[in-house]
C-alpha cells in the first residue's frame, strides 16, 4: 500500500529527510513537505550586492568529517547534483579585535582552546600552574559541563573571554559558560574522560582528526546556498506545501491527522509518518499531545537573535589582509564578527569588483540591543567595523540588515542528555531533526534529517 510521509518544517534538515527518504523509500511514496513560512531553506538565502551573490545566512559548510572524508554537506551537495559546484574560501588568516588592534588568532586551538600554550603569544595570559595533573580524569564518563566552566579553572579567565567565547560566539552567539561542552565540543567532551589535564585532552581531541593535511576547512556553492535549496526540493520530488502552519499532529489508529492552517478555516491531512524538523518551541507545541515526555525536554531550549550586515564598499577601498575577525564580548561592540567577503571568496568579485564586508551583530542576552531600526543598525555596523579594522570605512554603496530573531539554540549543560530523553519518549512513526537537536552547522543538520529519515523508513518497513 502507498505510503505517504509528512516532513514538517523546510529548512536544510526537513529537506535532507526528505530526499533521503525518496533515496531509501518505494518509488511511489507521497513525501509532503509542510513549511509555514512562505519559502523553503530555512536560514540558508542568498542575497545580492550590486549583483553579486552574498549569503543572509549560513555562508559555508564543513568540507570534511571527523573520520577524515566528506562531511554529510559535501556528499548530500553530490546527491543533489552540485558536486561540480563546490568551491573553497582562499587561504587566508583570521583575527581577533582586541583592545582596538586585530591580532592573529593563535594556531592550533581547539575552538579557542589551546593545546599549546606557548602559542598564544601574549594575546591571552593563561593560569598555566592550574592545569596540573591531579590524578584523575578532568570529567567523569558522561559528565556534561558548561566550557567555559572547564578552560576557567584550567587555564584561567582570560583565555575563555579572549579566545573561547569569541569563537563559540562566532557559531552560537552564545557564552562560554552557558554552553554544553558535550553539545559544542563532542571530541573534547570525549578524550577529557581520559585525561588529566586541558592540554593533554585538547591535544588527544586534536589527534582524532582525521582531516588531510592541505585540505580545504569549508566549502560552499558556487552562486549560492539557495542553489542548494533549490536542489534538494528537485531531487525529493515531495509535495510542498508553504504557508500553512501546522497546528496539531494526533494520532488516529495506525495513521497520523496533520491539522493545518488557519483557527477559522483549518484543513486536515492523513499521512502514515511524520518528521518534525522545526526549532524547539514549535517541536514542543506539536509533541505536547501526542508525547509529553518528550516535549518537555525539547521545550526548555533557549534561542539568541542576531542579524547578519552586508555592505558593498567602493572598488579600492583597503581592507586587512585578513578574512575576517571575531570580536571577544569584553569589547562592548554589537559587531561580534565580519568576514572580509571579497578576501574570503575572491572569485566572485575579481580584483576591480566592490569590496564586500558581512557583519554578525548580537549575542546570546542582547536581544535588546538589536531593537533598532535597519538604518539605525546599519549605521552602528558600519562605524563599528571601521573602528575595528583600524580605518574609517567610505559610505556603502548598497548594503542590507538580515534579522534573524531567535536563530541560534543555545545549548546549555546536559543538552544531549535531554535530546536522547525526547527520542526515547516518542512513538513510533515519529522522528525529530534538526538544529534544536543535534547542533547547528550544515552538515550536522543534514545527517540529523537523514537518520530521522532511516528511523520513520525502518518503523514503516516494520509496520
Amino acid at each position: 500500500m502507498r505510503k505517504r510521509i509528512a516532513v514538517i518544517g523546510g529548512g536544510i534538515a526537513g529537506l535532507a529527510a526528505a530526499v533521503r527518504l525518496r533515496d531509501v523509500m518505494p518509488a511511489d511514496t507521497e513525501i509532503i513537505v509542510y513549511e509555514q513560512g512562505d519559502a523553503l531553506g530555512g536560514k540558508l538565502r542568498t542575497g545580492e550586492l550590486t549583483g553579486v551573490p552574498v549569503e543572509r545566512g549560513a555562508e559555508s559548510f564543513l568540507n570534511s568529517g571527523p573520520d577524515g572524508g566528506e562531511s554529510p554537506a559535501v556528499a548530500f551537495a553530490r546527491r543533489v547534483g552540485l558536486g561540480d559546484a563546490l568551491v573553497h574560501p582562499a587561504a587566508q588568516p583570521a583575527a581577533l579585535a582586541i583592545g582596538g588592534e586585530l591580532v592573529r588568532i593563535p594556531p592550533g586551538t581547539l575552538v579557542g582552546v589551546p593545546g599549546d600554550l606557548s602559542a598564544l603569544d601574549g594575546v591571552a595570559l593563561p593560569e598555566d600552574s592550574a592545569d596540573r595533573d591531579t590524578g584523575r580524569p578532568l570529567l567523569a564518563p558522561g559528565e556534561d559541563i558548561a566550557v567555559g566552566e572547564l578552560v576557567r579553572s584550567r587555564y584561567g579567565a582570560q583565555v575563555v573571554e579572549r579566545l573561547v567565547d569569541p569563537m563559540l560566539g562566532g557559531v552560537y552567539a552564545g557564552r562560554a559558560d552557558r554552553l554544553s561542552l558535550r553539545a559544542t565540543m563532542p571530541q573534547l567532551a570525549r578524550t577529557a574522560e581520559t585525561e588529566h589535564t586541558l592540554r593533554g585532552a585538547v591535544r588527544a581531541a586534536q589527534a582524532l582528526s582525521k582531516r588531510t593535511p592541505g585540505q580545504p576547512v569549508f566549502a560552499a556553492v558556487d552562486g549560492g546556498m539557495s542553489r542548494l535549496i533549490g536542489a534538494a526540493v528537485a531531487a525529493a520530488g515531495a509535495r510542498i506545501s508553504l504557508g500553512l502552519p501546522v497546528r496539531e499532529i494526533v494520532r488516529t489508529g495506525g495513521r497520523w491527522r496533520l491539522t493545518l492552517g488557519a483557527v477559522p478555516d483549518p484543513r486536515t491531512d492523513e499521512v502514515d509518518a511524520v518528521i518534525l524538523a522545526v526549532p524547539a518551541k514549535p517541536a514542543a507545541r506539536l509533541l505536547s499531545g501526542v508525547a509529553p515526555q518528550a516535549a518537555a525536554p525539547i521545550g526548555e531550549l533557549d534561542y539568541a537573535s542576531v542579524a547578519l550586515v552586508g555592505m558593498a564598499l567602493p572598488p579600492g577601498t583597503p581592507l586587512p589582509e585578513l578574512s575576517g575577525f571575531l570580536v571577544p564580548p569584553g569589547e562592548g561592540t554589537l559587531v561580534k564578527a565580519a568576514t572580509f567577503f571579497t578576501r574570503k571568496w575572491p572569485h566572485l568579485t575579481g580584483p576591480d569588483g566592490p569590496v564586500i564586508v558581512r557583519a554578525s551583530l548580537g549575542r546570546a542576552g542582547e536581544q535588546e540591543r538589536l531593537q533598532l531600526s535597519d538604518p539605525e543598525l546599519l549605521e552602528i555596523a558600519h562605524r563599528e567595523l571601521g573602528e575595528l579594522a583600524g580605518r574609517k570605512l567610505p559610505p556603502a554603496a548598497e548594503s542590507w540588515i538580515q534579522r534573524w530573531g531567535g536563530g541560534l539554540p543555545q545549548y546549555t549543560p546536559g543538552h544531549p542528555d535531554r535530546v536522547r530523553a525526547a527520542r526515547a519518549a516518542l512513538p513510533p512513526g515519529l522522528a525529530l531533526a534538526g538544529a534544536a537537536l543535534d547542533g547547528v552547522g550544515i552538515p550536522v543538520c543534514v545527517a540529523s534529517g537523514e537518520r530521522a529519515a532511516d528511523d520513520v523508513s525502518s518503523y514503516l518497513e516494520e509496520a
